[in-house]
């Protein structure tokens, strides 16, 4: 990239500038030049006195503003010309993906915005171009927790130019948009006194105001924030304090999860107790008035009375209200509203007109003089009791994860300095043995040492049949063991484990909002305000024109507009359907990662399938061969010396061929210069002379003349094997197609999504393969490049693009596609370049995923469409629309009971989701 594309417009300029004391005064200039140029670029370097700044502003015009702010211009720097920047390879260990590139572009980027960063994770190489100094960039990389040990040997232009050390590494680089965010760092807290939406997006600003937050994601129905950056946690604390709400580290989420219910129960108790003393007083008054009670002052005796029910009611309006007045008082103090406050004004107005009745009643009409002390109690008692309900259902809304939460068991046998103990697992370390009886929760990830059982995987892969495990296979906690009783070795323990780490997942995408969210957001942002004025409004509106008692009918209708708005149904609206959607994908075997691929899910229109252990079996065999008997003992030497390091499929199956000739007894050969070529193949030198395997474009391209006839009648991928530009050998490999496929492609047709395959394999096998699970269209010979151009070619034309794949060579399409699904079995890269993963190699996953994101989508628009249609209407008739038709105005108190039920509503809405089955579309929504 040279400078023109990093700034198309403007010029740039190497300013000599003292005073800068750190990455702070770099930031204030930049925003005294943002005001006058929105697209000016600022590089800081304070150590060294620097700014280097490209702005459309003239050079005396940035100076000027330098030095309105109290730093010292010294000159001009000699302009370090864009081509000339270099590009320098850094050696840094501890990257274990491109989620750790991510992390260091993002920290050298913060002191370079032009900066380029490419990352080689397996190599332990970062290239790194950018006007920082060497040494800054080292400190840079070691203080974000990585160790750099100074610039490589190698230059970047041999490292360019050396031949691919393995597709692995190419694949990675592809996916660099779509690196797993996880892998950032992030953290979760606990969140308190937010009551509704406005509070949420209250929080939200003060987060997002942060100069180190990546993103911040806060679950109105769950209580927490999911933070996402490099700032400080006590940073973000006091942020969200200085905001007038509590936060608290959620360090392990089972323990924040038991604590959350635990509060919650209280809350719930609290609730009941409010809502039972607010309707004791309430409802005795509201019958004395429908009953033919007298509600007005007309007498001294009647001022005594109603003065004694106006302090019973006062008390019991700060017991069963406090906590509402209190959040109002807090949130007036910190320059904001929420739902408390309209809750504090309305039931206060309501006091406070009564009282002032009682103590003041020749101040008004006769006709005006009505009392509502009846509606500030039974106000109050509704909504906690609306609010106690909807605790209860909300606590639905988490139950898959808890499911999960309860795989783990809490106790484990260790054997320590000889003996078996019993331990908590949280006490377990890596390199323990841990022994498992039978029908014993495996508590931590290892490797078996002695002993064999068959271990039921289901609950983490879907697979329903128990596998047989022995001696060297690992095993995962969460999975429960059979009859048999063996010890194993903890490889990984607490947050490391594989079910951990799902329930990191779990937890972290319930968190997340889908772009469907961002239109009740905007809105919650200004509701409160809004309803404010349009209480005002309806006042004004009775005070002008209406009948008398005109102070009654503006006290009925401010105080209904108050009471009737709920931002809390539009708050819930879409998390709560979100955390039980993800946490149901999780259920039938799909982790998303956030509430975006939940969304993107729902829309789409093709999906794209690998072939090889995507729609087969991903175990291939070795069906039929070709070669002279002669050469078998060389043909089956350079296969174990170019493809002992590979873990493609075919690599296996030709292994398992070479290993399968007792008589052939090969001496193990060290190949050299191997390189592997996507799509293609592998090469190396093999006893001194240069040998291929691979398909038969691979020795297209290196002029090697096939000299064997194909095998006639064969279905399955022909590799050929060469040395010396000379044809050895041919075999046809072949793989078994799941019997999942078949139903799950059947079922994307059913959904009106096309299939499409994309396979490497020649055009025999994939028409055959097409063929047997009824795929329309179908691509042979692909490259992972072409597979990535073919993907872009459909987003072209208008298609949502899914894309389902499970090797490094479908790495590139899955990050491209607009969703992209990983095999469970899958490599590495291939998962983190997918928006959601699969917890076994089912194709089947696939399909609920989608299905349960179908549902989803359309419980979240239900809610959206019943939050505002509740507002849009119950506003209105509360503000007194209905007066000049019917003659009635709408009661406070009945205000307050629909806005509880209008949240109820939404939560039960949401967990029908909880019923929902994608094998048998039992739902309710439809």
């Amino acid at each position: 990239m040279n400078m023109a594309e990093r700034a198309p417009n403007g010029h740039t300029m190497d300013l000599h500038v003292t005073g800068l004391s750190c990455q702070g005064c770099v930031r204030k200039v930049r925003k005294a030049l943002e005001a006058q140029d929105d697209k000016v670029k600022v590089i800081g370097h304070p150590s060294d006195d620097r700014l280097v700044i490209t702005s459309l502003l003239d050079t005396q015009s940035v100076v000027q503003i330098i030095q309105s702010l109290g730093f010292t211009y010294h000159g001009l720097q000699p302009i370090v010309n864009a081509e000339q920047i270099p590009t320098t390879l850094y050696q840094v260990s501890g990257m274990s993906c491109q989620g750790c590139v991510r992390k260091l572009r993002e920290t050298l980027q913060s002191q370079d915005e032009s900066a380029e960063v490419t990352g080689f994770p397996t190599l332990n190489r970062l290239a790194v171009t950018s006007l920082l100094s060497p040494t800054e960039v080292v400190r840079l990389i070691n203080d974000t927790n990585f160790e750099c040990s100074g610039i490589a040997e190698e230059t970047i232009e041999s490292f360019d130019q050396a031949p691919p050390f393995s597709s692995k590494n190419d694949s990675a680089e592809h996916a660099h948009q779509k690196t797993a965010e996880s892998n950032l760092d992030s953290f979760q807290l606990s969140l308190s006194g937010i009551t509704c939406a406005g509070c949420v997006n209250t929080i939200q600003n003060a987060l997002d105001a942060l100069p180190n937050v990546d993103r911040a994601e806060i679950n109105f129905a769950s209580r927490t924030a999911q933070i996402q950056g490099s700032a400080p946690i006590k940073d973000v604390i006091q942020a969200i304090t200085q905001a007038g709400y509590g936060a608290s580290l959620v360090e392990d989420p089972a323990t924040a999860q038991a604590d959350r219910e635990r509060k919650e129960h209280r809350e719930y108790q609290q609730k009941l107790r409010y809502a039972s003393s607010g309707l004791l007083v309430g409802v005795p008054l509201m019958l004395w008035g429908l009953l033919g009670g007298s509600m007005h002052v007309s007498s001294y005796t009647d001022q005594v009375i109603w003065g004694t029910i106006g302090l019973l009611t006062l008390a019991i309006m700060l017991y069963a209200g406090r906590h509402y007045y209190r959040s109002a008082w807090r949130a007036f103090r910190h320059r904001h509203s929420n739902m408390d406050t309209l809750i504090a004004l309305g039931t206060g107005a309501a006091w406070l007109y009564s009282m002032a009745v009682v103590l003041y009643p020749e101040g008004l009409p006769s006709s005006a003089r009505h009392l509502y002390f009846e509606a500030s109690t039974m106000i109050l008692g509704l909504i906690n009791l609306g609010q106690a309900l909807e605790l209860r259902a909300r606590g639905k809304t988490s139950a898959a994860l808890k499911r999960l939460f309860e795989l783990r068991p809490s106790r484990a046998s260790v054997i320590r300095d000889g003996s078996l103990q019993t331990i908590s697992i949280h006490d377990i370390e890596v390199g323990d043995t841990v022994h498992v009886k039978a029908g014993d929760k495996l508590p931590v990830d290892g490797v078996i040492l002695t002993g064999q059982s068959s271990i039921n995987e289901s609950m983490l892969t879907g697979e329903p049949l128990p596998i047989e495990k022995g001696v060297g296979a690992t095993v995962s906690a969460g999975t429960i063991n059979g009859n048999g009783s063996f010890s194993y070795q903890a490889t990984k323990v607490g947050g490391d484990t594989l079910l951990a780490q799902i329930i990191t997942m779990v937890g972290q995408a319930q968190n997340s909002k889908p772009p469907i969210s961002r239109l009740a957001d905007r809105v919650s942002s200004v509701f409160v305000p809004s309803v404010m004025i349009i209480a005002v409004i309806a006042a004004l509106i009775w005070f002008n024109v209406g009948p008398a008692p005109v102070a009654v009918h503006m006290l009925v209708a401010a105080v209904s507009v108050l009471i009737i708005a709920c931002p809390c149904a539009l708050g819930l609206a879409t998390p709560i359907s979100t955390m039980i959607g993800i946490g149901k994908a999780a259920e039938y075997g799909g982790l998303i990662r956030n509430g975006d691929a939940l969304q993107k899910a729902s829309d789409i229109t093709t999906i794209v399938l690998d072939k090889t252990g995507t729609i087969t079996q991903g175990q291939p065999k070795v069906t039929q061969a070709r070669f002279d008997q002669h050469n078998l003992r060389s043909i089956n030497q350079i296969i174990m010396a170019l493809e002992s390091g590979a873990n493609h499929p075919l690599a296996q199956a030709l292994l398992e061929f070479a290993a399968s000739d007792p008589q052939s007894n090969v001496e193990p050969v060290l190949a050299q210069d191997v390189q592997s070529i996507a799509g293609r193949g592998i090469s190396g030198v093999v006893s001194g002379t240069q040998c291929w395997i691979g398909n038969e474009a691979m020795m297209r391209e290196q002029g090697i003349m096939i000299n064997l006839e194909p095998l006639s009648d064969a279905i399955g991928s022909t590799v050929w094997l060469a040395k010396d530009q000379q044809v050895l050998a041919s075999f046809i490999i072949d793989d078994e197609v799941k019997a999942s496929s078949y139903s799950a492609i059947a079922q994307f047709q059913q959904a009106g999504i096309k299939v499409i395959m994309l396979t490497g394999d020649n055009e025999q096998t994939a028409k055959a393969v097409a063929e047997q699970v009824t795929i329309d269209r179908y691509e042979s010979g692909m490259r992972p490049e072409d597979k990535l151009a073919y993907v872009q070619q459909l987003q072209a034309s208008g298609e949502i693009v899914g894309m389902i794949g499970d090797g490094i060579n479908d790495a590139p399409a899955l990050a491209q596609a607009d969703v992209g699904f990983a095999m469970g079995a899958g490599t590495d890269v291939a998962m983190e370049s997918a928006d959601i993963t699969l917890m076994s190699n089912d194709l089947g996953h696939v399909a609920n995923v989608i299905a349960v994101s179908n549902a989803t989508l359309r419980n979240i628009k239900q809610n959206l469409w019943g939050a505002f249609g509740y507002n849009s209407l119950g506003i209105p008739i509360a503000a007194g629309l209905l007066f000049p038709i019917t003659g009635w105005l709408l009661s406070p108190v009945i205000a307050g009971a629909a806005m509880s039920l209008s949240s109820v509503t939404v939560v039960l809405n949401a967990n029908r989701l909880r019923l929902f089955d994608p094998h048998t579309k039992k739902e309710s929504n439809e």
